[in-house]
């Protein structure tokens, strides 16, 4: 007797699970077709689900080999592994020439897709840099949350924004660079006040040459790379220099320059005699999530030190972890040492360390010490990284005891029969009632669910009457459930809110009830809050709902109506921008965004475009006398003339 195989599918193109010799989880009969063409050759793969989104991406020395191993049934696989595979619909590949060149393809994507079963290096945007302008005549310090490949020079990132504010001052004090934006600099007419009380001086006006301007910039990136040491030798030549030359102003500029980075050196630990410049890394793990301690190290001295939280590590051993982070984490910085010092072992070790090196353009080394100071150091920052955790458990701990409280004492307040699970926040955002728009913001257990936000530029209504703009806000909103098919996800749309907080009092709780009736969910309870007495007011009730002011119920209803307003206020914000982005240059024909570009950085205002000549406009880098005609033609055609304001 023969036992016909087990199958993927139903009738004549069911697929058998047993390929390549081995039993295969029930997958979708388009991914067993790949599996069986994919190459033994490095490459990165990407797995969606059913709706197309990317939500892993790995790298592999031969994809064959790695990727068929997640379809194999019975393996040693975590459950997170496990509901991976069972949510893919469709997989892809790119082969690539070395293991490292997928590493680079693999933290792109990852960066691009941000896939929902990737380790997650938590905020690693959010962090603000030190940016010098190197691309620019005459460079200034500015700060910035994004790194971009413009010829700048970054450095950070900085978790403490007030450190970074003390920096920058302090960096203004010892050095005079400007502060003014390009289109300020090349517009002046005199000096501004900075160069008054000697913060800068003045290259607007050209009393400070671009070669001597830029040996200022030299003395700050040597200041910020935690190379103070060097840079005291260099204004100490430079003051001897200038005392020799009886220049004794001068001399004592460099003089007080050099007491105060004296100043900043002695508030730095000495870790190592060999004034080396090191990274050292330690992680402390906790289940879905690690949370790691990086220390820099310049020249022997302890200059700073950031934490992360890598999310995501449930089922992977310690190397896999420290491997996941120096990914994610040496993918964005500015600055990579000559060596990082682990506390763990990590895996790929030999990939990884060819893949630093060829970002830094030197050897970098990955060290494990075992042994002596750097073993001390590590353990030190391992420590660290074990107490920042401990802090951020009970810290999660007392703000979940609180949520939970707020939400139970919510639902006894508004006679809930439950404790709210989802709560939904709207607010309107407009001037006098143009650009419009509305927001919705969702709390679930009490905790902001970002995914679940949506915004709404207003259609039907026009003029400054909130009422109906939130009206439209929610019809439109629960219309969409309506729908909705039930197999449908439907956008987030799909799901009902156990209470709806409007930004307001009565008018705004009767104009939401309204809407709601007209969908029919009038059975969802509506909540105002009142700004400046925080007063709250329900359906039906003339007198409001008085909360005590130390109240968690309190706390977390403020906590989402002012989330729903900076939604909302965001959006028509971003509005406004585009709108007071366009000018009249782009109506004139053969001005695209580059001569526009060109036109307003070499004059500076709409207004002094119109004022100049047509030779003036022809010199203008990019432009020809026809348009400058052109331009000169169409100013004058709108009312612009030598008496116009300064508009942008």
């Amino acid at each position: 007797m023969t036992t016909k195989p087990k199958t993927v599918g139903d009738g004549p193109c069911a697929i058998p699970r047993t390929i390549f010799g081995k039993v295969i989880a029930m997958v979708e009969p388009k991914i067993l077709e790949k599996l069986d063409h994919l190459p033994e050759k490095p490459g990165v793969y990407l797995m969606r689900d059913q709706g197309g989104k990317v939500i892993y991406v790995g790298k592999a020395l031969s994809l064959k080999q790695r990727v068929r191993s997640y379809f194999q049934k019975g393996g040693s696989q975590s459950p997170k592994v496990k509901i991976l595979v069972g949510k893919v619909a469709d997989l892809e590949y790119i082969v690539t020439d070395s293991e490292v060149e997928a590493l680079i393809l693999e933290c792109n994507l990852i960066k691009k897709y941000r896939p929902r079963y990737n380790v997650n290096l938590k905020d690693d945007k959010s962090y603000p840099y030190l940016k010098v302008t190197l691309q620019d005549k005459f460079p200034r310090l500015i700060i910035t949350r994004s790194l971009v490949r413009d010829g700048a020079k970054y450095f950070g990132p900085f978790t403490s924004a007030g450190a970074l504010q003390e920096t920058v001052q302090l960096l203004r004090k010892i050095f005079r660079l400007r502060t003014c934006k390009n289109r300020e600099l090349f517009n002046r007419q005199r000096p501004c006040l900075n160069y008054h009380i000697q913060r800068c001086d003045a290259p607007c006006m050209g009393y400070i040459t671009p070669e001597a301007y830029g040996e200022v910039v030299k003395e700050v990136c040597l200041f910020l790379e935690g190379r103070q040491e060097a840079l005291v030798r260099r204004l100490q030549e430079k003051m001897d220099k200038a005392a020799l030359a009886l220049d004794y102003e001068q001399a004592a500029v460099f003089r007080d320059q050099i007491q105060a980075i004296k100043q900043v050196l002695q508030r730095q630990k000495m870790v190592s005699p060999a004034l080396k410049d090191q990274d050292i890394i330690a992680f402390a793990p906790n289940g879905n999530e690690a949370c790691f301690q990086v220390f820099f190290v310049r020249e022997g001295k302890v200059v700073g030190r950031e934490h992360y939280i890598l999310e995501g590590t449930e089922g992977l051993a310690k190397p896999e972890i420290m491997a996941a982070f120096l990914k994610r984490y040496y993918e964005g910085v500015p600055f990579i040492p000559r060596e990082i010092l682990l506390a763990e072992e990590t895996a790929e070790l030999e990939i990884i360390e060819e893949w630093l090196t060829g970002k830094r353009g030197r050897r970098v080394y990955l060290r494990v010490p075992q042994r002596g100071e750097k073993a001390r150091l590590t353990q030190m920052v391992e420590k660290n990284a074990h107490l920042l955790l401990q802090e951020k458990q009970a810290t999660r701990r007392e703000e979940k005891e609180k949520t939970v409280a707020a939400l139970e004492e919510l639902a006894e307040n508004l006679s809930l029969s439950l404790p709210p699970e989802r709560i939904e926040g709207y607010d309107i955002s407009n001037i006098r009632g143009t650009l419009a728009v509305g927001s919705m913001v969702v709390f679930t257990r009490g905790q902001p669910d970002k995914e679940e936000y949506r915004r709404f530029r207003i259609k039907t209504v026009i003029g400054p009457d909130d009422y109906a703009m939130l009206q439209e806000v929610l019809y439109r909103r629960f219309r969409r459930t309506l729908d909705t098919p039930r197999d449908d996800k439907g956008g987030g749309f799909d799901k009902i809110p156990d209470l709806i907080i409007v930004d307001g009092g009565k008018g705004q709780v009767r104009a939401a009830g309204e809407a709601l009736r007209r969908v029919g969910f009038e059975d969802i309870p509506v909540l105002g809050l009142a700004e400046k007495k925080e007063h709250l007011f329900t359906p039906g009730q003339e007198e409001p709902l008085i909360l005590p002011r130390d109240s968690e119920a309190l706390f977390l209803l403020q906590r989402l109506r002012d989330e729903a307003h900076r939604f909302a206020l965001e959006y028509h914000r971003s509005l406004r921008r585009k709108q007071l982005s366009r000018s009249l240059l782009d109506e004139v024909p053969g001005i695209g965004p580059r001569r526009k570009r060109a036109l307003l950085t070499h004059f500076g205002s709409l207004g002094k475009i119109s004022t100049a000549s047509v030779g003036e406009l022809t010199a203008v880098p990019g432009m020809n006398r026809g348009v400058a005609e052109a331009v000169y033609h169409f100013l004058r055609e709108q009312g612009y003339g030598q008496d116009e304001d300064d508009i942008k």
